[in-house]
């Protein structure tokens, strides 16, 4: 389907959806998504600002938030990551998608490249920790990233000690500002290997 940036988006026409106008009538995927599309810049004006907001859980939630009270809540959109053929990635690329015709990538994707820069700013047990937190959003999905979910998951982590995770990770502040940092790593645009190979030659010759 094309939508009115004159952009082709696939769906999966065949699929039977459960979205309703205000009225109580139903909707297509296609209308559905031609409303999520016309909205969206209500709340992000560009790729470069959704993917600011998406990267820290504070105004990521917020933004879901806005979204619901607007009518695209988390039933509606996770039938739209059906739709579109996206159940492994994360909500970020469903939005991007319909926003912007952006490729998706699997939440899998998104964890490998994180990594990356993981291994370069914490030490190895904050790694460690960090790449547990990644196998349940890779399994569950992005609202494992939400801030009240680092309590639950440092429990299941450390056995239901916390002293063992402080004595591991740091300063609860610590440990809190280590879990909201590093999400920025899953929605960085990834640096093209050649401008990374040219860069310090630049900074050289500079």
């Amino acid at each position: 389907m094309k939508l009115a940036d004159g952009k082709e988006r696939t769906i999966q026409h065949m699929m039977v959806t459960s979205f309703w106008h205000p009225d109580g009538t139903p909707m297509s995927a296609h209308q559905f998504m031609e409303l999520l599309f016309g909205k969206l810049p209500e709340f992000f004006k560009d790729e470069a600002e959704l993917r600011a907001i998406w990267s820290v859980p504070g105004t990521r939630s917020k933004l879901l938030e806005r979204l619901a009270e607007n009518g695209f809540g988390g039933e509606q959109m996770a039938e739209m990551q059906r739709i579109v053929d996206a159940q492994n990635s994360d909500l970020f690329d469903v939005l991007s998608y319909v926003a912007y015709a952006a490729p998706t990538k699997t939440r899998e994707e998104r964890a490998t490249q994180a990594m990356v820069s993981i291994s370069a700013s914490f030490n190895a047990k904050q790694q460690a920790f960090l790449d547990f937190v990644l196998a349940h959003y890779v399994a569950q999905g992005v609202r494992e990233l939400d801030q009240e979910k680092l309590t639950p998951l440092l429990r299941l982590r450390y056995n239901n000690s916390i002293s063992d995770a402080i004595a591991d990770l740091g300063r609860p502040d610590e440990i809190g500002e280590m879990f909201s940092g590093f999400q920025q790593y899953l929605y960085q645009v990834p640096v093209p290997i050649s401008q990374s190979i040219q860069s310090p030659s630049r900074k050289l010759g500079a």
